[in-house]
C-alpha cells in the first residue's frame, strides 16, 4: 500500500461552524448475493445513501437491493480492482463505507462512523472486522490473503484506488490514515463450515493464479514452500492462532497453502488460467 502522508485539505474535521454535516455512503459490491444482501442491508439504514454494484449477477440481488432503497449499479468487469474502483466512482457521498454482502453493521460501528466522518481530517481509517466460521467467531491467526481482523473500509471519496488485480487488489492512498475505529465492528460472516473455507481457498488460489500468469513472473517452488512455512508460523504464533486450537491450525494452513496453491495453478495448468506453459518465468521445469 502506498500510504502518502498529510491530512486532508477542507476536509471534514477543518470546516467552518456551521457547515454541512459531511455524508456517508454505504458501499456493496456484490454477485449472486441474493440470500446475504437483505440483511446487510438491514443493517446499513444508518447511511445517507446505499449503492450496490452487481457484477454479472443472475439472481434476484438487483430487485432485492432496489427493494431495501439501494441505489443499483449493474455491470460486468474482468478483475477485482477495476470493479472495485467502479463501484467507488458511483458513490456520492463526500465518505465511503465498503461492506461486502457477507457482512453486518453493528450499532456501536455505526454510530462511531458518524462520530468519526464528522471530526477527521484524514483520508481514511481501518475498521474491526470480526470473522465468523458458521456461529463461531474467531478472533485469532487470521493472515495472509486469507483473512484479517481489520481492513481499510472507511474512506474520504477520492483517496483510495484499487489496482487491476483479479484476488486482493493493492491499495494506492492520496490521503493520510487516521486512528482505528475501536468500538464496534463488522460482522464478517466469513464461512459457512470448513468445506466452504476450502472452497474459497480454491477460488482465491485460482484467480491469484490468473493474475500470476499474467504478470508473466509467478515466482519459484522453493520461495513459495518458504512462504507457506512462514505464513503458517506466523498466523499460528505471531496472530495468535494456538488460542484457538483446532480453528487456528486450519486457518494457519489455508494461509500458507494460498501462495503455494497459487504458484502451483499457475506452474502446472497455466491453459487454466488465461495462459500456455510458455508463457512461465519460474526458471524451473514442469513436472
Amino acid at each position: 500500500m502506498n500510504h502518502a502522508g498529510g491530512g486532508v485539505p477542507g476536509g471534514a474535521g477543518s470546516g467552518g461552524a456551521g457547515a454541512a454535516a459531511p455524508r456517508l455512503t454505504a458501499l456493496v459490491v456484490a454477485r449472486d448475493e441474493q440470500r446475504m444482501l437483505p440483511d446487510c442491508l438491514a443493517s446499513l439504514g444508518f447511511a445517507d445513501e446505499v449503492v450496490v454494484v452487481l457484477d454479472r449477477s443472475t439472481d434476484q440481488s438487483a430487485a432485492i437491493a432496489r427493494a431495501g432503497g439501494a441505489r443499483v449499479v449493474e455491470g460486468a468487469w474482468a478483475l477485482e480492482g477495476e470493479r472495485r474502483n467502479a463501484a467507488l466512482d458511483s458513490c456520492t457521498g463526500d465518505w465511503i463505507l465498503e461492506v461486502d454482502a457477507d457482512e453486518r453493521v453493528e450499532s456501536a460501528l455505526a454510530a462511531e462512523l458518524r462520530e468519526v466522518i464528522a471530526t477527521s481530517a484524514h483520508g481514511w481509517h481501518t475498521v474491526r472486522l470480526d470473522n465468523y466460521v458458521g456461529d463461531r467467531l474467531i478472533r485469532h491467526g487470521w493472515g495472509g490473503s486469507f483473512g484479517s481482523t481489520a481492513g481499510p473500509r472507511l474512506s474520504r471519496r477520492g483517496v483510495k484506488r484499487f489496482r487491476p488485480q483479479r484476488v486482493h487488489p493493492a491499495i494506492q492512498w492520496s490521503g493520510s490514515e487516521g486512528p482505528r475505529l475501536s468500538r464496534g465492528a463488522l460482522r464478517h460472516l466469513l464461512d459457512r463450515d470448513i468445506s466452504d473455507m476450502l472452497r474459497r481457498l480454491d477460488r482465491y488460489s485460482s484467480a491469484r493464479a490468473a493474475d500470476l500468469v499474467a504478470s508473466g513472473d509467478i515466482g519459484t517452488l522453493p520461495d513459495n514452500v518458504r512462504r507457506f512455512l512462514s505464513r503458517l508460523l506466523k498466523c499460528l504464533v505471531a496472530r495468535g492462532g494456538w488460542r484457538e486450537g483446532g480453528w487456528g491450525l486450519l486457518i494457519a494452513l489455508c494461509a500458507g497453502l494460498f501462495p503455494l496453491l497459487s504458484h502451483l495453478k499457475a506452474r502446472l495448468e497455466p491453459q487454466h488460467h488465461g495462459g500456455t506453459r510458455a508463457d512461465r518465468r519460474d526458471g524451473t521445469t514442469a513436472s
